[in-house]
């Protein structure tokens, strides 16, 4: 891990682990919609029945009708067709209702996909960008103070490495405490760079 830092400075870091993360969350949008396309499929033999149904049901009123101007007898050779217009209908209302469902599980399907990505992101990995950005919005804003700079040459003395700390002087801490504004400005410069920030 400390290789890998020091050959990649924080702000490569950053940026590659900003492409990761919409690479992630664009692979996991079109995964889902692939997903929902697929299940979508499913709803043909629906179609297929609401058509078949709502067609045959139509035929049938449409005989039905015709038959029933046949005088004495119209009335009662109408009713086979109503019977079986209405079971037609009942065809096509299941393939509706076929297909709602399918579109439900689709929908349904799709949103648990992107649950986990989309909460890695959001809770994961935004969170940890936003603290970044408000901790180098301020050593930014530091930077540009003379009191500041103390405070973030304190700060690289406290948390960065000691190989990095050896090789702006051998005596650091006895250089930062004289005041040694070349000194001073070296470690502002590390913490900076430990940041992903360029230092003056």
């Amino acid at each position: 891990m400390k290789i890998y830092a020091d050959r990649f400075p924080t702000a490569v870091r950053q940026f590659l682990t900003d492409l990761l993360v919409v690479a992630w969350v664009y692979a996991a949008i079109r995964f889902a919609m692939w997903l929902h396309d697929v299940v979508e499929k499913l709803a043909v033999p629906g179609q297929k029945l609401e058509g078949a149904g709502g067609g045959l049901a139509d035929n049938l009123a449409d005989a039905g009708g015709k038959v029933g101007r046949v005088p004495i007898v119209g009335d009662e050779l109408t009713a086979p067709f109503t019977r079986a217009a209405d079971a037609a209908r009942a065809v096509a209302e299941a393939g509706r209702d076929q297909q709602e469902l399918v579109g439900q599980l689709a929908l349904g399907l799709t949103i648990a996909v992107l649950v986990f990505p989309l909460g890695l992101v959001l809770f994961g990995w935004l969170p940890l960008r936003v603290r970044w950005m408000r901790r180098a919005g301020a050593a930014k804003a530091l930077a540009g103070l003379p009191a500041g700079r103390d405070l973030l040459a304190l700060r690289a003395l406290a948390g960065q490495p000691l190989s990095k700390l050896t090789r702006i002087a051998p005596d650091v801490a006895e250089a930062w405490r004289r005041g040694d504004d070349e000194t001073v400005d070296a470690l502002a410069a590390l913490e900076l760079r430990g940041l992903g920030l360029r230092g003056r």
